[in-house]
């Protein structure tokens, strides 16, 4: 467990984990404790909700949108999903609405079988579109993607076949980690800053 303590790694966990909410939670914490108070975090949830398996995104964003808090901006809902068609315009107005914004990346993605189920948090970007051949711009400082289903075959027939019940619960604890994350570290004086 000596890697477990190392924060700059990427993180892989399995959604069944024992304590698997508190340790995405600590790993985001620490991520985001090192930010600047002056930097906007925006969440991009990346997805449509025309397909059971790529619809983790969005339903993370819902998640978050719920908690109607000022202290981060999301981008991406079921009701107004972020996808391949908009997304190069969705990064186009983040940059022209926050300065300097610290962007968190989801996505829903395919893997090896012995990997479904397993939620993946790591710096850099995620790349959308990557398990369906697409050449999309990647997105974010930081990134957190499921892995729904199965990868390297009828990917668009996969996602579609990918059970709802397995997507919410990563969804869940998707957006529970982040909530409780960001309630963590940003003080609620911020509250009037991010407002603006």
């Amino acid at each position: 467990m000596k890697l477990a303590a190392r924060h700059d790694l990427p993180l892989k966990i399995a959604y069944t984990e024992p304590n698997v909410q508190s340790i995405l939670t600590d790993r985001l914490t620490s991520h985001l404790s090192q930010l600047g108070r002056d930097r906007q975090l925006a969440i991009v949830c990346i997805g449509t909700d025309r397909s059971t398996g790529d619809a983790l995104g969005p339903l993370v964003g819902s998640a978050l949108s719920k908690s109607r808090s000022p202290l981060f901006h999301i981008y991406g809902t079921l009701e107004a999903p972020v996808h391949a068609l908009n997304l190069q315009d969705t990064l186009d107005e983040i940059d022209y609405k926050h300065s300097s914004p610290y962007i968190i990346g989801i996505d829903a993605c395919l893997g090896q079988v012995s990997s479904i189920g397993c939620i993946q948090l790591g710096q850099g970007p995620v790349r959308p579109g990557a398990g369906v051949n697409k050449d999309l711009p990647p997105v974010g400082e930081l990134h957190m993607t499921g892995i729904v289903n199965v990868g390297g075959f009828m990917e668009y027939f996969v996602l579609q076949n990918t059970r709802l019940h397995l997507v919410m619960q990563m969804a869940d604890l998707i957006s529970g980690s982040l909530l409780h994350s960001i309630l963590s570290v940003r003080p609620t004086s911020m509250t009037a800053a991010t407002q603006e």
